[in-house]
Protein backbone atom coordinates (compact mmCIF):
# COMPACT_ATOMS: atom_id res chain seq x y z
CA UNK A 1 0.00 0.00 0.00
CA UNK A 2 1.27 3.47 -0.92
CA UNK A 3 0.94 6.31 1.59
CA UNK A 4 1.18 10.00 0.78
CA UNK A 5 1.98 12.26 3.75
CA UNK A 6 0.71 15.81 4.15
CA UNK A 7 1.99 17.96 7.03
CA UNK A 8 -0.87 20.09 8.34
CA UNK A 9 0.67 21.59 11.48
CA UNK A 10 4.16 22.24 12.83
CA UNK A 11 5.37 23.79 16.09
CA UNK A 12 8.84 23.71 17.67
CA UNK A 13 7.94 20.51 19.55
CA UNK A 14 5.14 18.85 17.56
CA UNK A 15 3.77 18.06 14.12
CA UNK A 16 0.55 16.74 12.61
CA UNK A 17 0.46 14.64 9.45
CA UNK A 18 -2.41 13.26 7.40
CA UNK A 19 -1.92 9.92 5.63
CA UNK A 20 -3.60 9.86 2.25
CA UNK A 21 -4.44 6.55 0.60
CA UNK A 22 -5.77 6.95 -2.93
CA UNK A 23 -8.01 10.02 -2.66
CA UNK A 24 -8.97 9.52 1.00
CA UNK A 25 -7.54 10.95 4.20
CA UNK A 26 -7.05 7.62 5.94
CA UNK A 27 -5.21 8.53 9.16
CA UNK A 28 -4.06 11.47 11.25
CA UNK A 29 -0.81 11.43 13.22
CA UNK A 30 0.14 13.85 16.00
CA UNK A 31 3.83 13.72 16.95
CA UNK A 32 5.39 15.26 20.06
CA UNK A 33 9.16 15.69 20.25
CA UNK A 34 10.24 15.17 23.86
CA UNK A 35 13.35 16.62 25.54
CA UNK A 36 14.73 13.07 25.97
CA UNK A 37 15.01 12.70 22.18
CA UNK A 38 12.04 10.35 22.03
CA UNK A 39 9.07 11.02 19.75
CA UNK A 40 5.62 10.13 21.08
CA UNK A 41 2.85 9.79 18.52
CA UNK A 42 -0.87 9.32 18.44
CA UNK A 43 -2.17 7.69 15.27
CA UNK A 44 -5.87 7.88 14.49
CA UNK A 45 -6.91 5.48 11.74
CA UNK A 46 -10.12 6.82 10.28
CA UNK A 47 -12.71 4.07 10.02
CA UNK A 48 -13.93 3.11 6.52
CA UNK A 49 -11.21 5.08 4.71
CA UNK A 50 -9.32 2.11 3.27
CA UNK A 51 -7.00 1.06 6.13
CA UNK A 52 -7.35 -2.05 8.25
CA UNK A 53 -5.60 -3.07 11.44
CA UNK A 54 -3.27 -5.18 9.28
CA UNK A 55 -2.12 -2.01 7.44
CA UNK A 56 -0.95 -0.24 10.60
CA UNK A 57 2.64 -1.63 10.64
CA UNK A 58 3.15 -0.48 7.03
CA UNK A 59 1.64 2.92 7.86
CA UNK A 60 4.01 3.39 10.81
CA UNK A 61 7.01 2.21 8.79
CA UNK A 62 6.17 4.64 5.99
CA UNK A 63 5.87 7.57 8.42
CA UNK A 64 9.13 6.59 10.12
CA UNK A 65 11.07 6.30 6.85
CA UNK A 66 9.51 9.29 5.05
CA UNK A 67 9.23 11.88 7.84
CA UNK A 68 11.31 10.84 10.88
CA UNK A 69 14.92 10.14 9.88
CA UNK A 70 16.40 10.72 13.37
CA UNK A 71 14.22 8.30 15.37
CA UNK A 72 12.81 4.83 14.84
CA UNK A 73 10.77 2.07 16.40
CA UNK A 74 13.64 -0.45 16.49
CA UNK A 75 15.87 1.83 18.63
CA UNK A 76 13.01 2.61 21.03
CA UNK A 77 13.08 6.34 20.30
CA UNK A 78 9.65 6.34 18.73
CA UNK A 79 6.45 5.30 20.51
CA UNK A 80 2.93 5.25 19.02
CA UNK A 81 -0.55 4.89 20.42
CA UNK A 82 -2.92 3.78 17.65
CA UNK A 83 -6.66 4.44 17.75
CA UNK A 84 -9.44 3.67 15.23
CA UNK A 85 -12.20 6.26 15.06
CA UNK A 86 -14.70 8.37 13.16
CA UNK A 87 -14.49 12.02 12.22
CA UNK A 88 -17.50 13.70 13.81
CA UNK A 89 -16.72 17.30 12.87
CA UNK A 90 -14.39 20.24 13.17
CA UNK A 91 -15.03 22.54 16.11
CA UNK A 92 -13.60 26.04 16.27
CA UNK A 93 -13.74 28.77 18.89
CA UNK A 94 -16.31 31.42 18.14
CA UNK A 95 -15.48 35.11 18.11
CA UNK A 96 -17.02 37.21 20.88
CA UNK A 97 -18.33 39.52 18.18
CA UNK A 98 -20.51 36.88 16.55
CA UNK A 99 -23.33 35.49 18.69
CA UNK A 100 -23.78 31.70 18.53
CA UNK A 101 -26.74 30.36 16.55
CA UNK A 102 -30.07 30.12 18.35
CA UNK A 103 -29.88 26.31 18.59
CA UNK A 104 -26.25 26.26 19.81
CA UNK A 105 -25.64 24.78 23.29
CA UNK A 106 -23.46 27.83 24.02
CA UNK A 107 -26.25 30.26 23.12
CA UNK A 108 -27.43 32.19 26.18
CA UNK A 109 -30.52 34.30 26.32
CA UNK A 110 -30.52 37.53 28.34
CA UNK A 111 -32.44 37.30 31.61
Amino acid sequence: MKFEWKRTLRTPSSERFIAIVGDAEAAAVDLHYLASGTVSGTVIVIRDRGLTENDVPALLKSLDEDQLPDVDLTRGTLVYTVVVGNVIGVFEAESDETPPPENSPSHRRPR
